[in-house]
């Protein structure tokens, strides 16, 4: 066939041959990157560990992969163009062979859990315009290659572990109008060549080590809308050049090392300005008033500078802005109307939060501070120099949640008015110099989670109304000159779980029995008070009690065996009272960092294990009936207790007469039994004879065998008083065998002998106990029960 023949020779049977070929050839090529985009679509569900939504489900050969979820084609070559899986919980790594899916336009995998290197196979997609593939576990670093992706507009690897610089090699992605690479661990400062990126529009690069400081180029981005380098350890001022991005809405810098001042005109050079956010930096000079020109704000955060002198920004001309935030900074001018500034925020309708903490501000808060927009929701003016009243216009910011006034010079009643503030979740005006009473429109603040009048002057008496305040979890009075009785209401709410401090005060009285119902409560302080009377025992319900403080108090009598209970105590102080008997043995198992036991009437030895082995945290000055101990204590040597026996009630030597008696009977008596052993069953002592009566029973009706509870001990045993508390309270001696071979097996053989003794203070055995006590020891023990006129009555 002649190639060369004019196409108007052919005859149509040969065109139309030639049109087919080309046909066939086209559908053949057409069908071979089709199943290129498919093989390469199962190689990137093969390397998903995890897809706890089923998002891969239909990724299958039941229907085209143009079918499946999250995958879009085109209508035209039915290729894939876009691949989109966000918050899908999908786990594992990026197959490389996304590479081979040319005609991508987006891919999409935002918010998962992908881990492993970003395959720089990524850089062969050429049609790629949107790559998002943040806050997942991407590590490594950037792959330079990405510049390959020429039609690139979006590119966020935001929230990842990515390490290594930002390649230069993105300046090359000329299209592009969004980068976010925030919260990664980037290092390398940000490159003056990013400025060749002309269209770029949104620049995040917050929360990574990337050192250095800002470019000057960054002015060529005259598109720019939003700037984000908070917490990059910048070393810098800012560039001049900036100031010249007229479109900024967005402007953080936040958490560096920025120094230098701002230009006075900024207001004017930013002026669409919605966020500025240059808070944590070094900032010097005064702050600028043509920040009053900004009338989108809406973000106004500049805490923790070095602004100073006088605070002139004219706020009312910011009607949308919610939050103002200035603290710690040197505002202080000495002029008298420092803080007229709190009139112009009356037109702050939406102003939600007023942050003015350690502004070094002086002068009188304005009756203005009323005329605050209602929708106020945290007020912040601790740490200042202020001073007069407080204004009872503070009643009107009805959506105040949080009020802190506190380390100021107020002075004058706390206003009545605060109790219109029923939203009111946190208030501290500690640290001023208040007094008159605590109103009782305290008790209106039933949102209440914290509440702090410490250090003032208040008077008065503690209001029981505060008992309204029921989901109240700290409390704080302490250091004023409160008096009176502790309200038993205080102690009724079961919400304290943190703090209830009252401590330095004038309260006087005993302490309410109530105190018991605080079960939640992590610490107790009514230290340098008046209270008297004995420690109530109900003071063992407090179970979750870490720190207990009680000195200086006029308390009296012993520590109430109940406080056994207390066995999460870190702290405790009980130094300069009259309490006396002896110092309970069961505080060796607590977990006390330190302990205070000065200064009262204590007597007997000084246990030496736990907290008493520590002579930096166990204190016992002013105890002089005292013995024993540690050497550090250089306390007397306690006396000898050999003729202990003496001093024992005549109930005890019933027993220990009892118990001699059993011994010389069975030893007489053993050749008897062994004799008749053969003539006749032997008897052997049924449990079912006595009362069933379990260890932890016994535990409880001895207090824990606490010491307290202690009146002897033999060879072979310890006796102790209990009661009880079965159908009615029994009045018992209980005999503890002690863990010895001659104790053991000589128990069974006493209750039997014991069932045909009486003793004119015995009424009888009532039962054994044998049993595992909590530390998996063999537990044995005798329980006699005594006569209504015995001698137990005066215990």
């Amino acid at each position: 066939m002649n190639f060369k023949q004019p196409i108007s020779s052919f005859s149509p049977i040969s065109i139309l041959f030639y049109a087919l070929i080309m046909f066939l050839n086209f559908t053949t090529i057409s069908a071979s990157e089709n199943e290129t985009d498919h093989q390469a679509l199962l190689r990137i569900k093969s390397m998903i560990t995890q897809d706890p939504y089923g998002a891969l489900t239909s990724w299958n050969s039941s229907v085209h992969f143009c079918e499946w979820i999250g995958v879009t084609c085109g209508k035209r070559h039915r290729r894939v163009t876009y691949i989109v899986f966000r918050s899908q919980g999908l786990e594992g790594s990026l197959s490389p062979h996304v590479g081979n899916l040319s005609f991508l336009h987006g891919l999409s995998l935002s918010y998962n859990s992908f881990q492993g290197a970003i395959p720089h196979e990524l850089g062969r997609l050429s049609r790629l315009r949107l790559l998002y593939l943040g806050y997942n576990k991407f590590n490594g670093v950037i792959p330079a290659n990405i510049s390959g992706c020429s039609n690139l507009e979006g590119l966020s690897f935001s929230f990842n572990e990515l390490v290594g610089s930002i390649p230069k090699e993105i300046s090359f992605l000329s299209k592009l109008t969004f980068l976010s690479l925030q919260h990664n661990n980037l290092t390398g400062g940000i490159s003056p060549f990013l400025g060749n990126i002309t269209s770029m529009e949104v620049f995040s690069v917050a929360s990574n080590p990337l050192g250095g400081s800002i470019p000057d180029t960054i002015g060529y981005w005259k598109h720019l809308q939003i700037f984000y380098s908070s917490s990059c350890n910048l070393s810098t001022t800012i560039p001049h050049s900036l100031y010249n991005l007229s479109l900024l809405t967005n402007l953080s810098l936040a958490d560096n090392q920025v120094s230098g001042s701002l230009p006075l005109s900024i207001g004017a050079m930013l002026p669409r300005l919605v966020c500025l956010q240059l808070w944590g930096n070094q900032l010097t000079g005064s702050l600028p008033p043509s920040i009053s020109n900004c009338s989108r704000l809406i973000v106004l955060e500049m805490t923790n500078n070095k602004f100073s002198g006088k605070l002139k920004i004219d706020f009312s001309k910011l009607r949308d802005i919610y939050v103002i935030n200035l603290a710690d900074n040197l505002f202080r001018s000495n002029e008298d109307d420092e803080m007229k500034f709190i009139d112009s925020l009356k037109n702050c309708t939406r102003l939600e939060r007023l942050d003015l903490g350690n502004c070094k501000f002086q002068g009188v808060l304005p009756r203005s501070l009323g005329n605050v927009s209602n929708q106020l929701r945290y007020l912040y003016l601790e740490d200042n120099q202020l001073h007069g009243n407080l204004p009872s216009s503070i009643g009107n910011l009805v959506g105040l949640e949080i009020l802190s006034l506190e380390s100021n010079q107020f002075v004058g009643n706390i206003p009545s008015t605060i109790g219109n503030l029923q939203k009111l979740k946190v208030i501290s005006l500690k640290g001023n110099q208040l007094s008159g009473p605590i109103p009782e429109t305290v008790g209106n603040l039933s949102m209440l989670l914290y509440l702090s009048l410490s250090m003032n002057r208040l008077e008065g008496v503690i209001p029981s109304s505060l008992g309204n305040c029921q989901h109240l979890l700290e409390l704080y009075i302490h250091n004023n000159k409160l008096k009176g009785k502790i309200p038993t209401q205080l102690f009724q709410l079961s919400s304290l779980s943190i703090v209830l401090d009252l401590s330095q005060n004038n309260l006087f009285g005993s302490l309410p029995t109530e105190v018991g119902d605080l079960n939640m409560l992590s610490a107790l302080d009514l230290s340098d008070n008046n209270l008297s009377g004995n420690i109530p025992s109900s003071l063992g319900g407090c179970t979750s009690l870490s720190w207990l403080y009680l000195k200086g108090n006029l308390f009296q009598g012993t520590i109430p065996p109940s406080l056994s209970s207390l066995k999460g105590l870190v702290a405790l102080d009980m130094s300069h009272n009259n309490l006396s008997g002896q110092i309970p043995w069961f505080l060796e198992q607590f977990p006390l960092e330190y302990l205070n036991m000065s200064y009262n009437d204590f007597e007997g030895e000084v246990p030496m294990l736990g907290v008493f082995s520590n002579a930096s945290a166990f204190f016992v000055l002013g105890n002089h009936r005292l013995c024993g101990g540690f050497v550090e204590l250089k306390l007397p040597k306690c006396k000898d207790t050999k003729n202990h026996a003496k001093r024992f009630p005549p109930f005890v030597i019933a027993i220990l007469i009892v118990s001699a008696f059993f011994t010389i009977t069975c030893l007489s008596c053993a050749w008897y039994k062994n004799k008749r052993k053969s003539q006749a069953p032997q008897s052997t002592m049924s449990h079912e004879q006595f009362m069933k009566v379990t260890y932890n029973q016994l535990l409880k009706a001895t207090d824990g065998f606490s010491e307290a509870n202690l009146i002897g001990n033999g060879g072979f045993s310890s006796v102790y008083k209990g009661v009880l508390q079965e159908d009615e309270d029994r009045f018992v001696a209980i005999k503890v065998l002690h863990h010895n071979q001659g104790a053991q097996r000589s128990f069974m053989r006493e209750c039997q002998v014991l069932q045909n003794i009486r003793h004119r203070n015995l009424l009888k055995i009532i039962t054994s106990c044998s049993s595992i006590d909590f530390q998996g020891n063999d537990f044995k023990a005798l329980v006699y029960e005594f006569m209504p006129n015995g001698s137990l009555h005066d215990w």
